[in-house]
């Protein structure tokens, strides 16, 4: 029974955190640490972890486990390498304050499609699913319009990223050996999944779909609020990864779709 780590960067969010945590404690899964990794946040962010590693809400006990560490950091990316040598678990996600956990059977979901795969014979790298947004009162908007392939490689994110971060759960050993790449200050999270699945597909591990919604994500992240920077970012990265012809169709067709949404 694997050891999954959720992991939650977090500074002056006490204004968000709490649905955050109470959807991790509510899990019916009995292994889960929930590492907390903060950037001295002033406010009563962590007033609000303390009680909760003091209340250990999951009725689950033990088993279940907030870990807390707080220190100044270079930002959020330097933040999520901290979280990655930290973790202890056999497998890590990224749940951001003010995200939560789409269903109290999330992680057994998750873990179950990973068993499966391991299972069939090969050792599973990744498992994906579906991503819900929701506002800042936690309420759903809609679905993520850009849905999970069925079978999933690197060369999916040819299209964009079409997996959120957030419903991308790793092997610890892959996560940790890609770390971000903090020359982007807001597509690092896109670039490291690109290469946590390549080096999956170099080793010929599984990247398995659960085929449910995984994560209620909070619409207004760093990257929805910088939409252009994060876009000109974006078309770096993607040259990098697929070549230049590719990256500035696909440019061209974000700018398109943009505007007919408008």
């Amino acid at each position: 029974m694997p050891l999954i780590t959720i992991a939650t960067v977090t500074y002056n969010a006490a204004a968000t955190l709490e649905r955050t945590l109470q959807s991790v404690a509510a899990q019916d899964y009995p292994r889960i640490e929930h590492l907390i990794v903060d950037g001295r946040s002033t406010d009563g962010t962590l007033s609000l972890i303390r009680q909760a590693v003091s209340e250990l809400r999951s009725p689950l006990g033990a088993a279940y486990q907030i870990r807390l560490f707080s220190e100044y950091d270079d930002g959020l990316y330097d933040a999520m390498n901290k979280a990655l040598r930290l973790a202890a678990g056999d497998y890590i996600v990224f749940l951001n304050a003010g995200d939560k956990l789409h269903s109290p059977s999330t992680i057994s979901q998750v873990v179950e499609a990973l068993a499966w795969k391991k299972n069939d014979g090969r050792n599973a790298a990744v498992a994906y699913g579906e991503t819900d947004l929701v506002d800042d009162e936690g309420r759903f908007v809609r679905h993520r319009r850009l849905q999970t392939p069925e079978v999933l490689s690197w060369q999916s994110f040819r299209s964009g990223m079409l997996v959120c971060h957030q419903s991308f759960y790793v092997r610890i050993d892959l996560a940790r050996a890609e770390q971000y790449n903090m020359d982007y200050r807001f597509s690092a999270d896109y670039d490291w999944c690109i290469r946590v699945m390549k080096r999956a597909e170099r080793r010929r591990l599984a990247l398995v779909n659960t085929h449910q919604v995984l994560t209620d994500y909070l619409n207004e992240g760093i990257t929805t609020k910088n939409h252009r920077r994060s876009l000109m970012e974006r078309l770096r990265l993607m040259a990098h990864h697929y070549g230049w012809p590719t990256a500035i169709r696909q440019h061209l067709w974000f700018v398109v779709r943009t505007v007919v949404k408008r």
